[in-house]
């Protein structure tokens, strides 16, 4: 699959079949993710795999009740924890060196996304899930002092109907040298 292509058709999957994921196709996923650029190459991400259907169960029941993801991490076969290493990315000497701070979300975003286009290119669903309690993850997953939990995302062969989600025009969101003016 093109790379825009990937781009074009992926789209967030909450319902999983049962299947498997081969353990070489997993690591081609996080092989992914590890090549994103980051800040300076801090690489400030971590990535833990959650196989473990008790384990998946538990990291459910962190997310707020509202989040339409919940049931995809009871679903999907793997769920991949994203983590960033605090005060890393963005800093120099110890001082954050832009208006920006911790860059710890951007990095994590860039590999999330390189992630996400390997998977989907690879026949695999994911969705970004950002709204659950991130201490009650980082203790069950036994995430050190100087991280923090970002991001989880199940991942699995996405079961039922594939609809994809409006995008606005470019017209909308692109501009010509000055906010506002038509490209």
């Amino acid at each position: 699959m093109e790379v825009f292509d990937a781009i074009k058709e992926r789209h967030s999957v909450r319902s999983y079949k049962p299947d498997p994921i081969p353990d070489d196709v997993l690591k081609q996923v996080l092989e992914a993710a590890r090549l994103a650029p980051s800040w300076a190459n801090t690489q400030c991400w971590r990535f833990i795999v959650v196989k473990d259907e008790e384990m998946r169960h538990k990291l459910a029941e962190t997310s707020h009740p509202g989040n339409r993801g919940v049931l995809s991490l009871k679903e999907a076969t793997v769920v991949i924890v994203v983590c960033a290493e605090l005060k890393k990315a963005g800093y120099k000497g110890g001082v954050a060196s832009s208006d920006k701070g911790d860059w710890f979300m951007f990095d994590v975003a860039v590999a999330m996304q390189n992630m996400v286009l390997e998977a989907w290119s690879l026949g695999l669903g994911t969705v970004y899930l950002g709204l659950f309690d991130s201490g009650k993850v980082a203790k069950l997953l036994q995430v050190p002092e100087g991280y923090a939990v970002v991001a989880m995302t199940p991942l699995g062969y996405p079961k039922g109907e594939i609809r994809l989600s409006s995008r606005k025009e470019l017209s909308e969101i692109a501009f010509s040298e000055s906010f506002g003016k038509p490209l």
